[in-house]
């Protein structure tokens, strides 16, 4: 099964898997987050300081709120995207990350999706490593709002 899925993923090195949805960050979805993580930096959570002091002109969601979305914008941990892309695979585990950038901003109300694509793919014990390229794309903007190698391993 796994020998099978191997060769599927390693013929598609470098092909979009999926390219999500446009989702707006709000403010709200901002604060919530530096209220989760404790990051209340006022360029995340002070519209007004912000508009006057930051080079962005307002707020901007932190990195890590980026990098946090990207499983809610491709939809990658739901078991009719596992069943589409790694059938007979009854499980993934995330095992990291090798890279994390964060090229542009996001402006609090701008709009972000998600492509995704593999990278690498092998074989791991009695399952597979894949290393996917994760790109958050930021609408208007030519630079990504995060780029990130995801590695994830996959059990039959």
């Amino acid at each position: 099964m796994t020998t099978q899925l191997l060769k599927t993923l390693q013929s598609r090195l470098g092909e979009d898997l999926l390219i999500g949805n446009w989702e707006t960050i709000t403010q709200e979805r901002i604060d919530a987050f530096a209220e989760l993580t404790g990051d209340r930096q006022w360029i995340h959570t002070d519209p007004e300081r912000a508009r006057r002091e930051s080079p962005y002109g307002g707020t901007v969601a932190h990195g890590f709120l980026t990098l946090s979305l990207i499983p809610g914008l491709t939809g990658s941990n739901t078991p009719e995207f596992m069943a589409r892309h790694f059938p007979g695979m009854r499980m993934r585990v995330n095992y990291g990350l090798n890279k994390v950038r964060f090229p542009a901003p996001v402006p609090a109300g701008s709009k972000v999706r998600a492509r995704m694509s593999i990278a690498e793919a092998r074989q791991a014990g009695e399952g597979v490593e894949v290393v996917c390229l994760m790109t958050v794309e930021l609408e208007g903007s030519e630079k990504p709002a995060c780029v990130a190698e995801q590695v994830f391993r996959l059990y039959p």
